[in-house]
């Protein structure tokens, strides 16, 4: 069955703002749940979902429906969708519920887990707990096949020193000036082999503060590093890691601190599925294109925890003329949310029926 149109609803899905709010888009993916049949819940964190079949293997299709302001309106030239969310994720979207709707499992279990808050804090898909064997995460691919991706871990790095009068230079720590070599020892920071994947991880320097009088030795300074990091790394081995570096480069009477930025949920960490795992397999026998690492931070380090898991979708993050998604120019092609949507389908049926 199912007379459902994905580039129907993509059309639909994109012209709902979903940047500030997500109800009306959460609203629109549960009737159209309905109107084909399968009655979908929504649980205390604002997640959809839908499942179909019981026993296993069981696969889980997620994606967003959150997108990142401002609004881009809906355009459609010919084979082309314009308009915020088309590829960042209502066209992985579209696919991914046009297969759910597709399959009719006889030996293992779907279930569609669509989050409403992947662009911020990531608490619809902290609190999913769905016992998974599979998971297919819908992202914008170019229809490739993501079994890794970098994580990223944001972090707060203070120093201390003591306040004097600025014409007595010598009678107080300045913290301002310890920045220099602290800084300079971000670069020696990773001395391990790259990644054979996802290659090196990096850490950038992005904001700093200090001071508080333009007449007085400051007695604090303090910049915020982003971390997009490579399995197997966690948050709290890296925050230990980056202070033990920074103290050992700093002036023996600055004190240097190193905090990760507060935040309800867990960091988006790095993951990898191997590339001989039956999904990856048969997800590229389904759809050809290449296995190779996503390069930007996802939900599917929350899942890949428990199962194998993939990123996977039509769309691009960016083109040869720039940036796509989150972009002002952000598009899909009718042609790669149809080919993506069948390819899923049959990823389905091997591993399910």
């Amino acid at each position: 069955m199912t007379g459902f149109d994905p580039i129907s609803f993509l059309e639909d899905a994109v012209r709902t703002p979903s940047h500030e709010a997500v109800g009306p888009m959460r609203e629109l993916l549960v009737e159209t749940l309905a109107d084909h049949g399968h009655d979908a819940t929504v649980d205390d964190a604002g997640n959809v979902l839908a499942t179909r079949g019981s026993g296993r293997p069981h696969v889980v299709l997620n994606t967003h429906i959150d997108t990142v302001p401002p609004h881009v309106p809906f355009e459609r030239d010919g084979d082309v969708i314009r308009g915020r969310g088309s590829c960042d994720a209502k066209g992985p979207l579209a696919a991914l519920l046009a297969a759910f709707l597709a399959v009719d499992p006889t030996e293992g279990k779907v279930t569609l887990a669509v989050t409403p808050d992947e662009e911020t804090l990531s608490t619809g898909a902290d609190a999913l707990d769905l016992a998974a064997d599979a998971v297919v995460v819908g992202e914008p691919t170019g229809l490739d096949v993501c079994n890794a991706a970098k994580g990223r871990f944001q972090a707060t790095v203070s120093l201390s020193g003591a306040n004097a009068h600025a014409a007595s230079p010598e009678e107080g720590v300045n913290a301002v000036r310890a920045l220099a070599p602290v800084l300079d020892a971000l670069d020696s920071f990773d001395d391990d082999e790259p990644h054979p994947a996802l290659g090196p991880a990096t850490l950038t320097p992005t904001t700093v503060e200090g001071g508080t009088a333009t007449n007085q030795v400051p007695a604090s300074a303090s910049f915020v590093v982003d971390r997009r990091s490579v399995p197997p790394e966690g948050a709290e081995e890296f925050r230990a890691g980056l202070e033990t570096h920074l103290r050992a480069a700093a002036p023996d009477d600055v004190a240097v601190a190193v905090d990760l930025t507060d935040r309800d949920t867990p960091f988006l960490g790095p993951f990898e599925t191997d590339a001989d795992d039956p999904l990856v397999e048969a997800l590229l026998e389904a759809n050809g294109g290449e296995v190779r690492p996503f390069t930007a931070a996802t939900e599917a380090s929350y899942f890949a925890a428990d199962a194998p898991t993939v990123v996977f979708g039509p769309g691009y993050l960016a083109d040869d003329d720039g940036a796509v998604a989150h972009a002002p120019r952000e598009y899909v092609r009718v042609d790669e949310v149809e080919t993506a949507a069948g390819a899923v389908e049959e990823t389905l049926r091997t591993l399910v029926e």
